[in-house]
């Protein structure tokens, strides 16, 4: 069954979760009805040119307002942003990205009244001395640029749903596993690049040791999380941008014994690099009771079940791939 909306217009569609949201969307609402957009052209073989693509830098206001009002958006999926580990490498470009893409995305939200806006945060919004299970209310000193906007949107949310009445959502995203896209620059992108290298029959170099415990979701998981919040009574919600969402939560080592179920010959080095300070500020686990309490957010994947969906999609991705060429 369809739900009723004008138009989704869906900003970073072309990174690691905007790929796979986007196809889901398109699922549910119908591919004319969900209108995807990047500053980057996705290649020729991409899904996203099924339905509408347009290009778009979201820091450009104007360029911004006219997608919404050219395909009458109603809600937009904000997902442009500068990563974690990117965003350190330059901390202004993802301070102008993330801060002011969303500000031109609430803004335009104001001035043409639209339905929704979903915009993601992360657990980057914490930082050291954060309790080992992150509460959803807490003291949040990050210690990177992409956490320090993370933590702004999310007062922004607040700002704009109190003074203009905006009805922005979001989740506090753990780190994303998928077999779609290619990681994007985030601490938790280790995670992803390991099980190509399994696949392959490669070693890794991972870049945080094997004692690293991060909260993970799998992309089917975090899919749901937006669906579901975004269809959610907005009279059930008791925060805004800043729901924490668990799944699984795991440390390198353990990942690395699951994979080697499927894979007994798998090697692995540890040599971690600047992005291990980065991880050890972030929590273990999160406490997702008021999502669970609000809206029924409950995951479909644990570690077994998200390695071996993995391997098997990745496998078949390789195999496709191998055929083309040939």
């Amino acid at each position: 069954m369809k739900k009723e909306t004008k138009r989704i217009l869906v900003t970073g569609a072309n990174g690691q979760i905007g790929t796979e949201l986007t196809i889901a969307l398109r699922k549910i609402y119908g591919e004319e009805s969900v209108v995807a957009s990047d500053i980057v052209v996705p290649n020729a073989e991409s899904t996203l040119h099924n339905g509408i693509f347009e290009t778009l830098d979201v820091t450009n206001f104007d360029d911004f307002e006219r997608i919404v009002r050219r395909h009458n958006v109603d809600t937009i999926v904000h997902l442009a942003a500068i990563l974690s580990a990117v965003g350190e490498a330059n901390p202004m470009r993802c301070w102008n990205v993330n801060i002011n893409g969303t500000l031109n995305a609430f803004n335009i939200g104001v001035k043409h009244q639209l339905s929704k806006i979903f915009v993601p945060s992360s657990i980057a919004v914490w930082g050291p001395g954060v309790p080992k299970v992150a509460p959803q209310e807490g003291i949040l000193k990050p210690r990177t640029m992409y956490g320090l906007t993370k933590v702004t949107i999310e007062l922004l949310g607040d700002y704009y749903f109190q003074k203009y009445g905006l009805d922005c959502r979001g989740v506090r995203y753990p780190g994303i596993i998928s077999s779609e896209a290619l990681p994007g620059g985030g601490t938790t992108d280790y995670a992803v690049e390991i099980f190509y290298k399994a696949v392959a029959g490669e070693k890794f170099i991972c870049f945080v040791n094997e004692n690293t415990r991060l909260p993970m979701m799998y992309m089917p998981d975090c899919i749901k999380a937006a669906v579901n919040l975004l269809n959610a009574p907005i009279e059930q919600l008791t925060h805004h941008c800043d729901y924490n969402v668990g799944s699984m939560s795991f440390d390198v080592k353990s990942l690395v014994e699951e994979i080697r179920k499927h894979y007994p010959n798998f090697e692995i080095e540890f040599k971690p690099d600047y992005r291990q300070e980065i991880a050890d500020s972030w929590p273990d686990d999160v406490d997702d009771s008021d999502a669970r309490n609000d809206w029924g957010w409950q995951p479909d994947y644990d570690l077994p079940r998200m390695v071996a969906d993995m391997i098997e999609k990745l496998k078949l991705k390789i195999t496709k791939k191998e055929i083309k060429q040939n």
